[in-house]
């Protein structure tokens, strides 16, 4: 038996047949058309589901049901993607309703984010503990929350939305009108706009680190400034979920020990209960694959 897990991004749709094991044994992908009607971007990610299907002679009696993780907002409870700022034309759209006009197998929608601190529990960095949180550090910021082996969705699947969190007003409005969001300071998008401000040319993320690496005059003192609020970030969110571990994805993550040191040591100074600042933070495992391998594992009951 399989499941398929389908994440749906800002730039790009990636879809996934996965074992119960979380091998990823078919593998499909296709732009996120935004000059398109939802509707039609949904259609044409069911070609690619059923053609992927075939390709691998899967009937639906071989399909546990399709997990979908998309970027919140979310209805869950209506299978909707209601108000995602990267996804601008996706408006109340009824995703799971238009997908089971094709398929007779279960269908679940999920956060993105959520869908990743799955895979990383089921098979990634915290598989071993039963309280973790999963934070992506990417295009844009958001978490996974895992309480006693259960993913914690909240009311609609928006429960992790940790991106607007404020936490220092000072650095300016962000896209969503409060001032000093976690993801307007610290998101790779973030880093990537006000690097190229300091050096008055474009400049990457990674491109950053690396200048900031090489102790560029400019760029130390910022991104010092940019790892301390991270830390601020995560010594709220341990203080406030009592995680066991936290897991860190997304691109920013790759920088490596130059982020996760001084992060690690922020937070073992500045923890409430001082046993949390032990809390191991640790980077994701899994990467590009977890949103598939953990939408899959929504409908799977075996993982």
């Amino acid at each position: 038996m399989y499941a398929l897990g389908i994440d749906i991004g800002g730039t790009k749709t990636a879809i996934g047949l996965v074992t119960t094991t979380g091998d990823v044994v078919g593998y499909d992908k296709l732009p996120t058309d935004q000059t398109i009607e939802p509707t039609k971007m949904i259609e044409r990610i069911i070609v690619h589901v059923k053609t992927l299907l075939e390709k691998h002679r899967i009937d639906d009696n071989q399909l546990y049901g399709i997990g979908i993780g998309a970027p919140g907002p979310l209805d869950i409870s209506h299978g909707m993607i209601t108000y995602p700022p990267n996804l601008p034309r996706w408006r109340n759209v009824p995703v799971v309703k238009l997908m089971s006009a094709y398929f007779s197998v279960p269908i679940r929608l999920e956060n993105d984010a959520s869908c990743a601190a799955v895979a990383e529990h089921s098979f990634g960095a915290s598989q071993h503990y039963t309280d973790s949180l999963y934070v992506t550090i990417s295009t844009g910021i958001g978490a996974g929350i895992i309480s006693k082996n259960t993913l914690i969705s909240g009311g609609k699947g928006n429960a992790g939305d940790v991106g607007h969190m404020v936490i220092d007003p000072s650095f300016g409005e962000c896209v969503c009108g409060q001032y000093g969001c976690f993801e307007h300071i610290c998101s790779g998008t973030a880093i990537s706009r006000e690097a190229s401000k300091l050096k008055g040319t474009s400049i990457s993320t990674e491109e950053a680190f690396r200048l900031y690496e090489a102790q560029d005059k400019d760029m130390v003192p910022y991104l010092d400034t940019v790892i301390e609020r991270m830390g601020m970030a995560l010594v709220s969110l341990i203080n406030s979920l009592d995680p066991e571990i936290v897991v860190i994805g997304g691109g920013v993550s790759q920088v490596g020990d130059t982020l996760f040191e001084p992060i690690r040591h922020y937070v073992k100074r500045y923890t409430l209960n001082k046993d949390a600042g032990d809390t191991p933070i640790v980077p994701a495992k899994l990467n590009q694959e977890a949103g598939i391998i953990g939408a899959a594992a929504l409908v799977s009951p075996e993982i």
